[in-house]
C-alpha cells in the first residue's frame, strides 16, 4: 500500500528527497519523476564534469524518466558543495533539462539546488543573493546521514579470519582434487580435512546450495562456508548460475544450470536467462538480491585478495541490480585491480559508465 506525503512547499520538499534515496546525495543530479503530481521514487547520477555537454547529460536523464512506468512530469535537484553566493549553481543544467522535457512532452514540476551556502529554486526569481537559508530544510525533518557512497565498504575482518579462509579454501581444493579430480591450484597434497568433503560434495547440487547460502549468518560465517561460496564466484559458470537463481527462484537456478552444461557442450545459451545479467527480465524479489548482496560482501571481506575478484565482480552486479549503481562500480573497480580483464567486472563498470540500469528500475 502506497504512502502519501503531501509537500507542504519547496523546503519540504527537499527534505523529503534524501529518504526516497535513503542517503543525503552530494555532488549529483537527483530527479523524481511523478504522475499526475505523485512521485514515483528516485534517480540519482553524478554532476557532470565540467566542460560535458549538459544537453547530452539532460537527454540521457530525461530518458530515464521517460522509462518510468505512467511519469508525466519530474522535478530535479542539483546537490553541490559550491557556494551560491553569487547565483545558484546549477542554471546551465536547469535550462537543459528544460530542453529536453520540452522535446520529451515531460512537464517541469520544479529545479531545485542544494548548494554548500543555500538552496532555491531557479523557477524562483525571489531566491535572494547566496539563496534561502539551509537551517530552513530541517525545518520539517533532520538531516539524512551518509551520502551515496556510505555502506559500500566491504565488512571489517581480522586477519586471522582471512587467513583461516585461505586454509579452508586449500582444504577444499585438496578435496576436490580427490572427489572429481580437480587439481589443486598449487599442485601441493594437503590432508583432507572432512569439512572441506562435505562442502565439496555439496556442490554436487549447486542450486540447492545457492539456495541455502541464503540463510546463512553473513556476518558469522564458517570459513569453510567462505571458501566454497569464494571458490565458486571465482568460476564465471558457478557464478552466474548464482547470479540468475538469486535474481529467480530455486527453479531458476535449476534451469541456468542445465542451460551452462547444454551451452558447454555447444548449444545456445538461452536468451531469457541471458537476458537476467542485462537487467531485461522479470522483477527480481528485492529481498533475495539484498540478503544475496550481503553475503558476497561477506564473502569477499574474509576470501584472501588473490581469490576476491570473483566475489567482488558478483557484488557489484547485485549492487547495480538493486539500483546502487556507485556501489556497483566501487566492487568493480576493485576487481579489475586485482583481475584487470574480469569480464563481469568490465560489463558492470561499462553499465554504471553509460548509466544504464536494469529494466526493472522503472516498473513499479
Amino acid at each position: 500500500m502506497s504512502t502519501i506525503v503531501t509537500a507542504a512547499d519547496s523546503a519540504h520538499f527537499l527534505a523529503l528527497v534524501p529518504r526516497l534515496l535513503g542517503f543525503t546525495p552530494t555532488e549529483s543530479l537527483v530527479v523524481v519523476p511523478m504522475t499526475r503530481g505523485r512521485s514515483l521514487g528516485a534517480l540519482r547520477v553524478d554532476l557532470p564534469p565540467a566542460g560535458v555537454p549538459l544537453d547530452s547529460v539532460a537527454a540521457t536523464v530525461v530518458g530515464m524518466v521517460c522509462r518510468v512506468s505512467d511519469a508525466d512530469g519530474f522535478a530535479a535537484v542539483v546537490y553541490t558543495a559550491a557556494s551560491a553566493h553569487r547565483e545558484l549553481p546549477g542554471a546551465a543544467l536547469a535550462n537543459a533539462l528544460e530542453r529536453s522535457a520540452g522535446a520529451c512532452g515531460l512537464d517541469i514540476v520544479d529545479v531545485l539546488t542544494v548548494a554548500g551556502t543555500g538552496w532555491g529554486s531557479h523557477y524562483d526569481d525571489r531566491v535572494p543573493s547566496g539563496g534561502r537559508p539551509l537551517a530552513a530544510l530541517e525545518r520539517y525533518l533532520p538531516p539524512v546521514d551518509g551520502d551515496q557512497h556510505g555502506g559500500a565498504a566491504l565488512p571489517a575482518v581480522e586477519p586471522a579470519a582471512v587467513t583461516s579462509v585461505g586454509t579452508a579454501l586449500l582444504s577444499l581444493e585438496a578435496a576436490l582434487a580427490v572427489l572429481c579430480g580437480i587439481p589443486a591450484v598449487d599442485g601441493s597434497p594437503l590432508p583432507l580435512d572432512p569439512a572441506a568433503l562435505e562442502a565439496g560434495c555439496a556442490l554436487d547440487d549447486l542450486p540447492g546450495l545457492y539456495e541455502d547460502c541464503l540463510e546463512w549468518d553473513a556476518a558469522a560465517l564458517d570459513p569453510m562456508q567462505a571458501a566454497v561460496l569464494g571458490w565458486c564466484l571465482a568460476r564465471p559458470s558457478l557464478r552466474d548460475v548464482g547470479i540468475v537463481q538469486w535474481a529467480s527462484d530455486r527453479a531458476g537456478g535449476d534451469t541456468a544450470l542445465d542451460a551452462q552444461r547444454r551451452w558447454e557442450a555447444g548449444e545456445e545459451y538461452p536468451a531469457d536467462l541471458a537476458s537476467v545479467m542485462w537487467g531485461e527480465s522479470e522483477r527480481p524479489d528485492p529481498r533475495r538480491l539484498d540478503t544475496a548482496l550481503e553475503l558476497v560482501r561477506c564473502v569477499a571481506a574474509q576470501i584472501p585478495e588473490a581469490h576476491r575478484a570473483g566475489a567482488l565482480a558478483t557484488a557489484a552486479w547485485l549492487a547495480w541490480s538493486l539500483g546502487r549503481s556507485t556501489h556497483a562500480d566501487r566492487y568493480a573497480a576493485a576487481a579489475l585491480r586485482i583481475e584487470p580483464e574480469h569480464g563481469l567486472a568490465e560489463i558492470v563498470r561499462s553499465f554504471v559508465a553509460h548509466a544504464h540500469l536494469p529494466d526493472w528500475a522503472f516498473r513499479r
